[in-house]
């Protein structure tokens, strides 16, 4: 890719999060082999970006990463600049013109307070009718359920926080995954990370984390738990962490999460130290 970009001075890039983790993942070295200042634009959409990803993104090819926000029913809802993306690291911006984008609670009453977070309903001209099957998604005031839980900050930018069938309850506190995703993330040790909630016989459910190294560098169950620690709250912090040689992934870069679900029924792997599930 970054061959090509060299050759043909290539100024636009459409590729999903795991793309951009390997073209950065092959480090500083290896990207300055390459002349990629012909690029303007990087559009990143498909899944979601951590803040991390953003700020190596930049490092490496400049601002001039675009943050992608949408769904299948409703296409693009939402794009994040470079610049926003310099200020606020995994936001996925403000709505595009002609879109419209809203957060509810649960008895579904308007969010609006900036921080609180709500489910994303978002509308605009190419919201879909339904599914060939006669099915359809909840709309609220005109509105198509994305699916996804977010919050606004004071400066109107969104932040997805995670699916809202991926929450789970741990001992009454609520707690998203991504949030304990992007902070293992952020450990200088890991490269990819993923966490799901599984059933506990004493808090209802707990979180188990699954991560990548980075090539050559190691790390603890431990030493991951401590990072987690000393970011977020005690409860947010994963029972578990399982170390594998890779996330399982569809053929977007998506992380198959329920396969990750069948390793918790017992398939095993390496976790250097760490009791196996």
């Amino acid at each position: 890719m970054l061959a090509d970009v060299a050759e043909h001075r290539a100024d636009t890039l459409i590729v999903v999060p795991t793309v951009l983790q390997r073209l950065v993942g092959l480090g500083r070295e290896a990207l300055s082999a390459y002349d990629t200042s012909s690029l303007r634009i990087i559009v990143c959409g498909g899944s979601v970006l951590p803040p991390d990803l953003c700020r190596q993104v930049a490092a490496a090819f400049g601002d001039v990463l675009y943050n992608v926000y949408g769904s299948t029913e409703v296409a693009n809802a939402a794009v994040a600049t470079p610049a926003e993306l310099r200020r606020a690291p995994g936001t996925v911006g403000r709505p595009l013109v002609g879109c419209r984008i809203a957060l509810y609670d649960e008895s579904r009453r308007p969010v609006t307070e900036p921080g609180r977070p709500g489910t994303i309903f978002a509308g605009n001209g190419l919201s879909f009718s339904g599914y060939t099957d006669g099915g359809g998604k909840e709309t609220v005031d005109g509105l198509v359920c994305t699916g996804d839980v977010g919050h606004f900050d004071a400066d109107g930018l969104l932040f997805i926080d995670g699916r809202a069938d991926e929450m789970i309850v741990s001992g009454g506190e609520n707690v998203f995954p991504k949030e304990v995703e992007d902070s293992l993330a952020r450990h200088e040790a890991v490269v990819e990370v993923a966490a799901i909630g599984v059933d506990d016989d004493d808090f209802g459910q707990r979180l188990r984390a699954f991560v990548v190294l980075r090539e050559g560098a190691s790390a603890s169950e431990e030493e991951l738990k401590a990072h987690v620690r000393d970011n977020l709250a005690r409860f947010k912090v994963p029972r578990e962490i399982v170390i594998l040689d890779e996330l399982p992934r569809n053929a977007t870069g998506k992380v198959l999460k329920r396969e990750l679900v069948e390793y918790d029924a017992g398939s095993g792997a390496d976790t250097t130290g760490a009791d196996q599930p």
